[in-house]
């Protein structure tokens, strides 16, 4: 149905479980990885970008996926975009999971990891990146962002619910 260099948009014709008929569009975007970056005094480094779609600036963890022709394995990917947006380097990175973001309408799926032995560098942005900013918040702070909307990048905050988990904060129902 439609086509960019971004995404494709496809409709497909299916059968409903009680058999009739319909139609379903689905928007078909490459997988992507977020990275947190966390350094050793329990920080995280968020990126600030204007998003068209939704008309204003929020902070969110860097992530991405590959341009053009460009292409490796998830965690290569996760250190392209932790170095393309912010500059920094990792020593370390764990994966916390993979999760699909809009399963409802979108076919794409994103794997987040945890990045530590932070050290510095420069950005090496793309071109609709050249606003972006950068800066390192904590863990409180962070969670305030969340409460009052300054934070509203869906798998950012998902990613930081992995991470809560993968430390141990959050161990599920109490039986």
């Amino acid at each position: 149905m439609y086509r960019n260099k971004w995404m494709s948009v496809r409709e497909d014709d299916i059968v409903f479980a009680d058999g009739t008929t319909g139609m379903y569009g689905v928007v078909e975007k490459p997988d992507f990885a977020l990275v947190i970056p966390h350094d050793e005094v329990g920080r995280f480094c968020l990126v600030e970008q204007y998003r068209y779609p939704v008309r204003r600036r929020a902070w969110e963890f860097p992530q991405g996926s590959w341009s053009g022709s460009s292409t490796g394995t998830p965690e290569e990917l996760a250190l392209t975009e932790l170095r393309e947006e912010t500059g920094l380097r990792a020593a370390t990175l764990r994966h916390l999971g993979r999760l699909n973001p809009e399963y409802g309408l979108c076919n794409h799926a994103f794997d987040a990891y945890l990045a530590t032995g932070i050290s510095g560098g420069s950005p090496s942005r793309e071109v609709s990146e050249q606003d972006m900013v950068q800066q390192w918040f904590h863990e409180a702070e962070f969670v305030e962002m969340i409460r009052r909307g300054a934070i509203v990048d869906a798998p950012s905050v998902a990613a930081y619910l992995l991470f809560l988990m993968d430390r141990g904060d959050v161990n599920g129902p109490r039986r």
